[in-house]
């Protein structure tokens, strides 16, 4: 124990608390697990989970699904006895279902949309780093080229020895003997 008056030792409480300090200005030591009343849940896996929900929403199963729900509840409420109708008039259960149902859907559709706009920001960062390159690779290739032809103006290409030997030819025939 640390002492900041002589013959008195810190109580245990603050030494703890330096203790905690010091283990938390540590960044190659993982955090220590505290409990809160905020429950912790991985961003993640919801994520992902938000978007199978987005996906399944924006499907026609989903609307058959729905509308099949929604004809059944209206059936039942209009159609079965007085005493086993749980949303009388004028099916104000059902507008609340579909209130939460929307409530919860909006949220989570943005959810995924955001996701989307990252992944999509991402691979749109790769695709003009990738571009970038490839325009750099051609341009490159291009001065090559170009080296390439100014250095093959000043070669003998094969139609030039050709004519010029045809010509020594032609000389040596040309001469008396």
């Amino acid at each position: 124990m640390t002492t900041d008056r002589p013959g008195r030792p810190d109580p245990p409480d603050r030494a703890a608390r330096a203790d905690r300090v010091r283990h938390a200005d540590r960044l190659d030591q993982p955090r220590a697990f505290r409990r809160t009343l905020r429950s912790h849940y991985d961003p993640e896996t919801f994520g992902k989970l938000s978007e199978r929900i987005a996906r399944f929403l924006g499907t026609a199963r989903f609307l058959v699904y729905m509308t099949g729900f929604i004809v059944v509840w209206v059936l039942w409420n209009t159609l079965a006895p007085d005493t086993w109708r749980f949303d009388e008039y004028p099916f104000i259960f059902l507008t609340l279902m579909l209130s939460l149902q929307a409530s919860y859907a909006a949220p989570l559709i943005l959810l995924a949309q955001n996701r989307q706009d990252d992944r999509n920001r991402v691979q749109y960062e790769q695709d003009r780093m990738v571009a970038g390159r490839n325009q750099a690779d051609t341009e490159y290739l291009t001065r090559e080229l170009a080296g390439l032809r100014i250095a093959l103006a000043d070669v003998a290409t094969r139609d030039f020895l050709h004519a010029e030997l045809q010509r020594l030819v032609d000389d040596v025939r040309a001469r008396p003997r």
